[in-house]
């Protein structure tokens, strides 16, 4: 059997390879990440830190995994909503010293509400005045040779306004359909697909654990060197038709169409500290696995947490009404990868 991928860019932006660069890196060479320091870093760039203004829209003619078969992901883009440019969006790069803190998820909230410019009355603020503040500094605490990427906006709008920060980056991600090929002809899977919304803080932090490993709870060992990604968003405005599938994770038949989907945080129990966004953390490291002593990517601590509205849920063309998931949360995942 052979894998390949082959997708034809028609619009893109150097910029991004940023991070595409972070997210292919071999998983030997996390483990052996060395210890650096911002002053080793400016002597490279000139600064203690980097920062980058980006701006952007990617297309991808077309996406494919082949293996036996083929499946692809047809018209792929990303952009601002309504097919603008994707802009606005600043991103920091800097190498902890031992013990240094670091911007990270809503710490600018932290900074601004000790500034007096946000009420800590609101329970949002007060969460993040009280995670964020740290050594008489906002963000978190990073050891030496720890490299951390932070996504924000070049622009927050008025300080004082929470919802220009949380709107502050708006993005579009749409696909015209999603396809498998294979000895008994072509399926169209999903089709008309969109998602329009904003992008929150991000986070992506290759944590220098030298070789250091860790064991996890169902005994599979991971490096102590590991990427780590936290980040929140809201999808304002979602759509697809679900044309033929046998799926098991919301649904289990075809013929699916969801329109007005929104997903987000602002209902429930676990709404405190994600200012009404949804929210996605995960792991990744090289591991091996307990079960078969493979080794591969191991995917761990993946949580996920939103609430998701569909007030148009339709099957065979016919609307079935609305659907609401309050706290709708994916805990404790782990995933071990690896090839046959």
């Amino acid at each position: 059997m052979t894998q390949s991928l082959a997708c034809r860019r028609t619009t893109t932006s150097s910029t991004l390879s940023l991070w595409a660069l972070a997210l292919s890196l071999p998983l030997p060479a996390l483990a052996e990440f060395r210890p650096l320091d911002d002053g080793a870093l400016s002597g490279v760039t000139g600064q203690a830190g980097v920062t980058i203004e980006l701006e952007t829209r990617l297309s991808i003619d077309r996406f494919s995994w082949t293996d036996e078969g083929s499946l692809n992901v047809n018209g792929l883009r990303l952009s601002g909503q309504n097919d603008t440019v994707l802009d606005n969006m600043k991103l920091t790069i800097d190498i902890a010293g031992d013990g240094e803190v670091l911007e990270h998820g809503f710490s600018e909230i932290a900074r601004r509400a000790n500034a007096g410019l946000l009420a800590p009355g609101n329970p949002d603020v007060a969460d993040a005045l009280a995670k964020y503040s740290v050594a008489g500094s906002f963000g978190k605490q990073f050891n030496s040779g720890d490299l951390v990427m932070h996504l924000g906006a070049t622009d927050y709008g008025n300080p004082s306004s929470l919802d220009d920060f949380l709107r502050a980056v708006d993005f579009e991600l749409a696909a015209d359909s999603v396809t498998s090929t294979g000895t008994g002809g072509a399926a169209t899977l999903f089709s008309n697909i969109l998602l329009q919304g904003y992008i929150g803080p991000t986070d992506l932090v290759i944590r220098n654990g030298g070789s250091s490993t860790r064991t996890l709870a169902n005994g599979n060992e991971v490096s102590g060197s590991e990427l780590q990604l936290d980040t929140h968003f809201e999808i304002t405005n979602g759509s697809l038709n679900w044309d033929a599938a046998d799926v098991i994770l919301l649904f289990n038949f075809a013929a699916v169409g969801i329109e007005g989907l929104q997903i987000h945080n602002r209902r429930g129990d676990d709404t405190l500290g994600h200012f009404g966004m949804a929210n996605a953390t995960a792991k990744l490291s090289r591991g091996t696995s307990a079960a078969s002593g493979k080794e591969g990517l191991s995917v761990h601590e993946v949580e996920f947490r939103a609430d998701i509205d569909m007030p148009v849920l339709k099957v065979g063309g016919t609307s079935i009404g609305n659907v609401q998931f309050t706290d709708f949360a994916i805990t404790n995942t782990t995933m071990m990868v690896y090839g046959r």
